[in-house]
């Protein structure tokens, strides 16, 4: 099994991790071009080239699933991806977990990029899934670019900023882009108030692996015996994992449970 995964920088290392840890046996792709961020602020026609040039350098591996592990090529190139790869390869989007947070009700706020933040997509599911529930957008200008790069005070910054902007009864946020997963614990701690019930976070990256096991017909198997290789591409290139990347716990366990591509 093969599974691929696609971004434009290290944002798909949750779903990666998720991959693994639901299948270890797996071997993973993992594509992205990292010198074209961030894609927010493009117009759709580029973020869909873009994307479109990142998941055929990873379709040229022939791998049985695609995961589009970025929540703005997901709401942007989707459509173009799926029309130019299905049905020979399923195409897996992701989408903010706004439904299963706002299932609660009560305050719920999406931390998102400036550009997704109060973008029509956004809003739109806001209406469609937001239910009784008082939701507020947070933008978090420069946590994503933060965390491709592993700067930590500019991180600090960041969540610290965005957690100023996030109602004080909020009980859950959803993590509007794949880049704010690698810091969920520290997201967490900033934004929970004494006193409250504990915070919960809504992020992708489970849902989309399971998903994409869902699409090629596969079950679950965490206790697999892992034998499976990790392809790193930037820009098409075969590359090494980034050295941000290992600043993660996500990062750190797939380059401690790789081996060598077939």
């Amino acid at each position: 099994m093969k599974i691929a995964l696609m971004d434009s920088g290290i944002g798909l290392l949750a779903a990666a991790a998720a991959v693994r840890r639901l299948r270890p046996d797996a071997e993973l792709v993992l594509s992205s071009d990292p010198g074209s961020m961030p894609w927010g602020p493009r117009t759709p026609e580029d973020i869909t080239a873009l994307a479109l040039d990142v998941a055929r350098a990873a379709a040229a591996h022939r791998p049985d699933a695609l995961i589009v592990a970025c929540n703005t090529a997901s709401v942007h190139a989707l459509p173009a991806l799926r029309a130019e790869l299905e049905p020979t390869l399923p195409v897996i989007g992701t989408v903010p977990a706004i439904k299963p947070a706002a299932a609660g009700g009560g305050s719920v706020a999406i931390w998102a990029t400036p550009a997704t933040t109060g973008s029509p997509y956004q809003r739109g599911l806001i209406g469609d899934f937001g239910g009784t529930a008082d939701v507020t957008e947070v933008p978090c200008p420069g946590l994503a670019d933060a965390l491709e790069h592993g700067d930590e005070a500019a991180i600090d910054r960041a969540v610290a900023a965005a957690a100023a902007l996030t109602p004080s009864d909020v009980r859950a946020v959803v993590l509007g882009c794949t880049h704010y997963e690698l810091v969920a614990a520290r997201i967490r701690d900033a934004v929970q108030r004494p006193g409250r019930p504990p915070l919960a976070l809504h992020g992708s990256a489970g849902a989309v692996a399971a998903q994409a096991l869902r699409r090629i017909g596969a079950d679950p198997a965490p206790t697999a015996e892992p034998s499976a290789g990790l392809t790193v591409l930037q820009a098409g290139r075969p590359a090494a994992l980034p050295q941000a990347a290992l600043t993660y716990t996500e990062g750190r366990m797939l380059a401690a449970a790789a081996v060598p591509a077939r």
